[in-house]
């Protein structure tokens, strides 16, 4: 389970053009201890995997609709018209879909900690649009990208309970979904934040 297409426009996982995060490999261990994720977390994380692998065009177009309908978040998604702008739309739904497989699957080593910066930079003035060479908005707030945090581990729990698992193997999946989700958010928020961090 690598990617959900062949080729994910600008999903830059594990390439040497991506830098190294200042957050270190001690301190993201400190915060899966703070966050209380241990290997029964992984395990379930593997099994939520599977789970979503065939479901996440129906994921992201669920998360997508909040997006939509909600005129202050869907701003960041248009051009200085105030037009969508949907190849920008596309690509970066294509990269999220990828991001729902790596949540599940990916192991917390240097690469993927690389990428969670890449990913937080990515909604900055550092490098929003970048990528996409998008004429959207330069940045999201921070407080946008935590909040949608509720969204992201509300309307997950249905899909993991498509494929016939018991009722406690539901809940230890979206505890670990839970947590995952907020160890990587925790990790984008430090391309907002000086060395206070």
């Amino acid at each position: 389970m690598q990617s959900v297409v062949d080729h994910v426009a600008g999903y830059d996982y594990g390439t040497k053009e991506l830098a190294t995060s200042p957050v270190t490999m001690e301190e993201l261990d400190q915060l899966k201890q703070t966050i209380t994720f241990d290997p029964e977390d992984e395990r379930y994380l593997r099994v939520a995997g599977e789970v979503l692998e065939d479901q996440t065009e129906s994921i992201i177009n669920i998360w997508r609709g909040v997006i939509t309908a909600t005129p202050h978040l869907a701003y960041y998604f248009k051009d200085a018209q105030g037009n969508i702008d949907e190849d920008y739309k596309i690509r970066v739904k294509e990269r999220f879909k990828q991001w729902v497989l790596d949540v599940c699957t990916k192991p917390y080593d240097q690469d993927w900690l690389n990428y969670q910066h890449e990913i937080g930079l990515r909604h900055t003035h550092e490098k929003k649009n970048k990528t996409d060479t998008a004429a959207a908005p330069p940045h999201i707030p921070m407080r946008y990208v935590i909040a949608f945090t509720a969204v992201v581990n509300d309307t997950i729990k249905p899909f993991l309970a498509k494929k016939g698992h018991s009722l406690g193997v539901i809940e230890k999946m979206h505890k670990a979904w839970c947590k995952a989700v907020l160890l990587h958010v925790t990790l984008w928020t430090r391309a907002y934040c000086d060395t206070a961090w």
